[in-house]
């Protein structure tokens, strides 16, 4: 048998095509800068703390009825709603984490959609469908509020009376034919609190029907004639009817307070307005249909109307109540055929039933585009469970962040520049593969961080710049890995492009077992922690994987091809591979053995 070529050894894969391999990796990087310059985010988005923004403390309020209410498993779950409802916009790296007891602290980076955040990140969202009882003129912004007796009667302004009653004679036209002109029975009363929500709207209440229905409504009790002043009245019917003539929608304050912290079985009094400036004050029955019913919601474009709406789908068990209560309501007079979809005590629509409707509803109104869009992202993840108040809203400035960041960089910058110095001193001509390859894992690094910001919310924030810096090392050990490995396959006595190729398979081993282990703890660190050190551990993360890709598709691939010039394969003094700089031993040669039991003279 022939004894095997000196140097010779294995011939790895991809030696005779590294071509391939740097083509791949060529590619990835021109549809990857490619595509962060069309999507024109050619920079990474910034955290808080880079870019600045605000922070609002929201301070939970005690609830009547409810003297626990403020504990740690409410407050995690407004932290997980809030949380989403800022992301369902879009906002990058909004931090939302609980301070003491009862405090949430909210931070919003400045940014797109971050002043819409901030309104929605406080709002309860308690949405129940109520039944209208009674609705009047409730004043205006540049008129006071319609004096209002005890008895119920109200003397709107005669612009609102002469509206109301035009739409008001139209409507018992089309729903009241056959029915009596009269105050609604008891019966009807009854009927009508069961809650509902509908698809047509009257976008000005009637205040001559609402008198018709009464002005007065008990809870579970039949509704009050209160033209007959005889007639005996309970201290709560007598107590709701005091609440809705002294309350005067065109005041703020009494506008705000109205329905709050009430029950959903409660009869409430509460305000709307369908006409900006103008308001409208109502008796509402108890809800029957509630925000929890609701599946999913989001505003959309009514073409029809020419208008935008906020569109509803309902759970099963939604849909059942929808359905019943719809039904109820389209056998109603006006207004006892309208249902008011009331938004943390306030009526947002109240728009009147024609005929029984199921699975789905729609809030129509004098929406624009952004209300209706943020009305439906603040439904669709729910209501908070508490009710919270900004104690405090602070604009962060990105002053101190930038400083940091430039102290950051400069010190990322100090870091790279030593190992560069120590690569060229030590590896002399493989530093340039290694410089190579850390350009490309930085090109790779920036586009991909760019396109991330956009695509899931990523933003950079000073731990993910911490992270990055850190990579530069992991990236350079796998590089020296590799380079330890082919110097010793030459210090063995093999040629280089031998050496390449017996040293890759055991370098290669390393380098993905090293890389595993920090990927491994970047995940582990990513899930167990919140807020900006999960920055940190996605970086991490991001680079590790990327340090693989450069290694396997341009370190190795470039090595191959440098092994083939004369200047490394010759083992230049500059080239970092010299065998007598490296101590190499002369090939090993085979000698025969003497067989003891063969005659000397013959051997």
């Amino acid at each position: 048998m022939a004894a095997p070529k000196k140097g010779r050894g294995p011939a790895g894969g991809g030696q005779g095509r590294p071509g391939r391999s740097l083509a791949l990796i060529l590619i990835v990087m021109v549809a990857l800068a490619g595509g962060m310059f069309l999507s024109g985010h050619t920079t990474p988005r910034l955290g808080i703390d880079l870019a600045g923004g605000t922070s609002i403390t929201l301070q939970a309020k005690s609830q009547p009825g409810k003297p626990d209410a403020i504990n740690e498993t409410n407050m995690n779950t407004a932290v997980g709603i809030i949380e989403r409802r800022v992301n369902g916009l879009g906002v990058s790296e909004a931090e939302v984490q609980t301070q003491g007891s009862s405090n949430i602290i909210v931070n919003i980076p400045k940014g797109t959609n971050s002043e819409q955040a901030r309104k929605q990140v406080g709002t309860t969202a308690q949405l129940f469908f109520r039944p209208v009882l009674t609705v009047e003129a409730g004043g205006s912004d540049a008129t006071p509020s319609a004096s209002a007796t005890p008895s119920g009667s109200a003397s709107p302004s005669p612009s609102a009376s002469a509206s109301a009653s035009a739409k008001a004679t139209d409507g018992e036209t089309a729903e009241d034919s056959g029915k009596s002109d009269s105050s609604p029975s008891p019966s009807a009363t009854t009927q009508g609190r069961a809650v509902t929500g509908a698809l047509t709207e009257d976008a000005t209440p009637s205040a001559s029907a609402s008198a018709k229905a009464t002005a007065a409504a008990t809870d579970d009790a039949a509704a009050t004639d209160t033209a007959s002043p005889s007639a005996s009245v309970d201290p709560a019917t007598a107590k709701l009817q005091a609440e809705f003539a002294a309350l005067d929608c065109s005041d703020p304050k009494q506008r705000a307070a109205a329905g709050q912290n009430a029950k959903d079985t409660d009869t409430i009094v509460a305000c709307g307005s369908n006409t900006p400036g103008t308001y409208e004050k109502y008796v509402l029955g108890p809800a029957a249909v509630s925000g929890s019913d609701v599946d999913n919601a989001q505003g959309t474009f009514d073409q029809t109307a020419g208008q935008w709406i906020v569109s509803m789908e309902f759970t099963s068990g939604g849909a059942k109540k929808f359905n019943k209560i719809t039904s109820t309501l389209s056998q109603q007079t006006s207004p006892m055929n309208q249902f008011a979809i009331v938004l943390d005590g306030e009526v947002v629509s109240a728009p009147s039933v024609a005929s029984a409707l199921s699975a789905n509803a729609q809030i129509s109104g004098s929406f624009t585009q952004q209300e209706a869009e943020d009305l439906g992202n603040i439904l669709s993840y729910g209501a908070l469970p508490l009710t919270f108040k900004e104690a405090s809203v602070t604009t962060v400035t990105a002053a101190l962040g930038g400083e940091q960041l430039q102290a950051g960089l400069i010190a990322g910058a100090i870091g790279l520049a030593l190992v560069v110095i120590y690569l060229v001193a030590y590896y002399r001509g493989l530093a340039t593969i290694a410089l190579l390859s850390l350009l490309v894992s930085g090109i790779l690094t920036y586009t991909i961080m760019a396109l991330l910001g956009p695509g899931i919310g990523f933003a950079l924030n000073l731990p993910a710049v911490c992270g990055a810096i850190v990579a530069i090392g992991i990236t350079a050990d796998s590089f020296i890995v590799y380079f330890e490995r082919v110097r010793d396959e030459i210090r063995e006595g093999r040629t280089l492009r031998p050496a390449i190729e017996r040293a890759w398979p055991r370098a290669r081993r390393t380098i993905l077992v090293s890389d595993f282990v920090s990927f491994l703890a970047a995940a582990v660190l990513f899930v167990v922690t919140v807020g900006k050190v999960q920055g940190f551990a996605f970086t991490l993360g991001l680079t590790t994987v990327l340090d693989v890709v450069v290694v396997f598709l341009f370190t190795k691939p470039v090595m191959t091809l440098m092994g083939r010039t004369k200047f490394f394969s010759s083992g230049h003094p500059w080239s970092g591979l010299d065998p007598k700089r490296l101590g190499a031993k002369p090939p090993l040669r085979r000698s025969r053995r003497v067989n003891s039991s063969t005659d000397p003279k013959e051997a």
